[in-house]
């Protein structure tokens, strides 16, 4: 271990804090010699080490390079499992965050790793097309327009909120109508 510190990951499921960075973990691959690599996880950029044929060598990227945060449903043998991964356009280099059992958990730590990131939000498709779950438009999502809230707004103490609650009169049949009258007002 470097720096002191606990691994990233636990025995039998993969768990990253998107709270706790920089994280140096190690990842699976198959490329690689020993068939590992190690990673250096921070806010603003990724480091990858691994061995190649002999060969020592240090990726250093930003993590705006990446794609987004992906949440896919893995099936099993036995059970399903959700992962949460670092996409990135190059299959070899997309990192997973998360693999667990619990949907609810995947669930925060998707979001909390997009928010961390700054990076979009990524599905998986069963045939492995990453789509966007929510409309954007740049880094603004795009959704309906909501009602406004009059609370703490500047208008809210020059209009009277009673008008927001009364119904405007109506016009029925039963209502009398006074033609070709003077006065409506009695006089004693």
């Amino acid at each position: 271990m470097r720096s002191g510190g606990c691994p990233a990951g636990s025995g039998r499921a993969l768990r990253l804090d998107p709270f706790v960075l920089p994280a140096r973990f190690t990842a699976s691959d198959a490329a690689a010699d020993g068939r590992v690599r190690q990673v250096e996880l921070h806010r603003e950029r990724l480091v990858i080490r691994r061995s190649l044929a002999g060969m020592r060598m240090a990726l250093n990227m930003p993590v705006s390079a990446f794609s987004g945060v992906a949440i896919r449903v893995l099936v099993g043998e036995s059970e399903a499992a959700v992962s949460v991964a670092l996409e990135h356009e190059d299959p070899a280099l997309s990192l997973p965050l998360l693999v667990c059992n619990d949907t609810a958990e995947a669930f925060a730590d998707w979001r909390a790793w997009a928010n961390v990131l700054g990076l979009p939000l990524l599905v998986a498709e069963e045939d492995g097309v990453l789509r966007e779950p929510f409309a954007r438009l740049g880094k603004l999502r795009v959704e309906r327009s909501r009602p406004r809230r009059r609370r703490r707004s500047a208008l809210k103490r020059r209009r009277p909120s009673i008008l927001l609650r009364r119904k405007p009169g109506r016009l029925t049949a039963a209502t009398p109508v006074h033609r070709g009258e003077r006065e409506i007002i009695a006089r004693n």
